[in-house]
């Protein structure tokens, strides 16, 4: 089964799956051009025409491949320490946190009542842009929280295992009415699915 945003592999397999779409997206109109050329002996017909109509999509898949080829996967190790610490806690892994100023790479999140925390290798990452940018869109869709983002991974560690330490604690006394387009998600599974919405 291929991982999904917000699962560990996320970003190889999107790699994998966007470079073979976007070869095949440039493979198709090469195939067109070249069957008009055969044909008629010349460029100027309209497979050429609809050779270079096809270089659209492929164009476009083509940037989207470029992005998540500039994207660092999550250290397998951080992923293990993180599962072994996290218990029960909604977890995130490889976010890309998109913004119109910056984007911001999140190798780990996890989620705790109204605790957002995450982790950040990148020493190119702004831990507060991020943080504001995600709380202002959480606040945005009903679910206050506290984002911390971060750059010590020692600290991070030790928070995630402090949070799951407390969860039936800090999530008990929360108010939460099921949201209607997604009725089975807990809060903390909808905040997740909140922030995958801003993420590549």
């Amino acid at each position: 089964m291929k991982a999904q945003k917000g699962e560990f592999g996320y970003i190889r397999a999107q790699k994998k799956k966007r470079t073979l779409i976007t070869a095949l997206l440039f493979l198709i109109p090469l195939v067109i051009f070249f069957t008009g050329l055969q044909q008629t002996g010349t460029r100027l017909n309209m497979f050429t025409f609809v050779a270079i109509m096809g270089c659209l999509p492929a164009s476009r898949s083509a940037v989207s491949m470029v992005m998540m080829l500039l994207q660092k996967p999550a250290d397998a190790q951080l992923y293990r320490e993180v599962e072994e610490r996290a218990g029960d806690l909604v977890r995130a892994y490889e976010l890309t946190v998109s913004a119109y100023e910056k984007n911001t790479p999140i190798d780990s999140l996890v989620i705790c009542g109204y605790h957002v925390v995450a982790y950040t290798g990148s020493d190119k990452a702004d831990p507060a842009f991020a943080e504001k940018h995600i709380r202002e869109i959480l606040k945005g869709n009903g679910f206050r929280a506290d984002v911390k983002i971060f750059k010590d991974r020692k600290l991070y560690l030790d928070r995630v295992a402090a949070l799951a330490a407390q969860r039936t604690e800090a999530e008990k006394d929360i108010p939460y009415t099921p949201n209607e387009s997604y009725p089975d998600l807990s809060r903390s599974e909808l905040v997740k699915h909140t922030i995958l919405a801003i993420c590549l």
